[in-house]
């Protein structure tokens, strides 16, 4: 299935309670990549302090006060990030709870923001970051119209403030599903989505000073945002027809666009690279399941960074983002570098989402996401043995976990007896 079908205010005392217990934290022995897939260090030693990367060093000493974790034999990385999720926006889809991913009654449709609905005790989160990601983009999957509100940048750690950005974009489905809800055909989608952001550019009208922010919508305050850089335009498209009207998007308003799902996008990866729009997709989708993806296929992602397109993957679904990880694995086997692949997971989501001041890098003065492997982190057989977020060391547990654990061993009542 295509990936497109698929609040918190926290008071300075929560923050510095959350930072203070911190460890300083050495990382001993290991193989080490400071900035993605590159930057390879052997027999590294990771300094963690006060949650931020203090040095990554091949054979360095370890400081007085510094916990150690032995990393030797092992592989070292960034944490992963997912760059497409409802996480924290629903639990089970058929258990009748709340959906919080849609909006299809909502006021509001192009400024309506997920944190309103975000719930950081998800037991989806613990299930995702077992597998290595420590970092997620979470966004609505659709309202009453085309567009899907805004998007925020998440952290799955333990502490108070999970949120790094918000908002972070805005969404547009401009597939077929988009223009069915947005006025039934493309020709009425597109002649909605021109009207909306004409009216929105700054650009060649004369500045209204009466015109005061508390006058405007949320939608208006979120479409000044995309104008002023503030925030991107992220929109999903499949099909090369759409994809060209995208890159058109950003030709046309000069604001920043980030193309998701692209499924055909190879077809015009020239003219993404040179518009400079990033491609968010998930390199398992090797075959089409409409007419909007005939040609998709599972070298899309290889052939969109040779051409020099800034990629970065999502998982088949939120309830399985932690796949991600695999899904890069097969974009490798498919003929895409390992170091790209990694990049994808890690400094290119991080540039693309406005992150890259505090993560994507092992690198001084960076959150310390750091997961120590039991081998390739892209073999699908390789796990984490540690993992760190913002330099907190975060159990390896599930609810997942502690159910295998708890029935693992099956004892037999003694007064039970074998039915005849």
């Amino acid at each position: 299935m295509s990936i497109l079908k698929s609040l918190m205010g926290v008071s300075l005392a929560a923050v510095m309670a959350t930072t203070a217990h911190a460890e300083n934290i050495a990382i001993t022995g290991g193989t080490a990549f400071t900035d993605g897939g590159k930057g390879k260090v052997e027999n590294a030693t990771v300094l963690i302090a006060d949650g931020k990367v203090v040095s990554v060093t091949a054979g360095g000493d370890v400081p007085g006060g510094y916990r150690t974790v032995d990393a030797k034999g092992k592989w070292v990385t960034t944490g992963f990030m997912v760059s497409s999720t409802q996480l924290g926006l629903g639990e089970i889809e058929l258990s009748g709870d709340l959906d919080d991913a849609r909006a299809d009654k909502a006021q509001h449709t192009i400024g309506l923001d997920p944190i309103n609905g975000f719930n950081p005790d998800t037991t989806l989160i613990p299930i995702t970051r077992i597998e290595g990601v420590t970092r997620a983009v979470v966004h609505l999957t659709g309202g009453k119209d085309m567009w899907m509100g805004q998007g925020m940048v998440i952290d799955l750690g333990d502490e108070a403030d999970q949120i790094n950005r918000d908002p972070a974009f805005i969404g547009l489905n401009v597939t077929a599903w988009g223009a069915r809800s947005g006025g039934g055909s493309r020709p009425a989608m597109w002649d909605a989505i021109y009207s909306k952001l004409d009216a929105a550019d700054p650009r060649g009208k004369k500045a209204d000073k009466k015109d005061e922010k508390a006058k405007k919508d949320v939608d208006a305050l979120a479409l000044e945002r995309l104008f002023a850089h503030k925030e991107s335009l992220l929109v999903a498209a499949n099909r090369k027809a759409d994809i060209l009207k995208v890159i058109g998007l950003k030709e046309r308003y000069g604001f920043d666009v980030i193309l998701i799902g692209g499924d055909e996008a190879w077809r015009v990866a020239d003219k993404l690279a040179a518009a400079k729009v990033p491609v968010v997709l998930n390199p398992m989708e090797n075959l089409p399941d409409s007419f909007d993806d005939l040609a998709a296929t599972g070298t899309n992602a290889a052939r969109l960074t040779k051409a020099g397109v800034t990629v970065a993957f999502v998982g088949p679904d939120t309830h399985n983002a932690r796949n991600v990880v695999q899904a890069a694995g097969n974009a490798v086997a498919m003929g895409m570098s390992w170091a790209d692949a990694v990049d994808a997971l890690t400094v290119n989501p991080a540039k693309i989402f406005g992150i890259d001041k505090s993560y994507g890098t092992l690198t001084k003065g960076k959150d310390a996401d750091v997961v120590v492997w039991d081998g390739d982190p892209l073999e699908v057989m390789s796990s984490p043995d540690a993992l760190f977020i913002k330099g907190e060391q975060v159990a390896l547990k599930s609810r997942q976990t502690e159910l295998r654990d708890r029935y693992i061993k099956l004892v037999r009542s003694p007064e039970y007896r074998r039915p005849k």
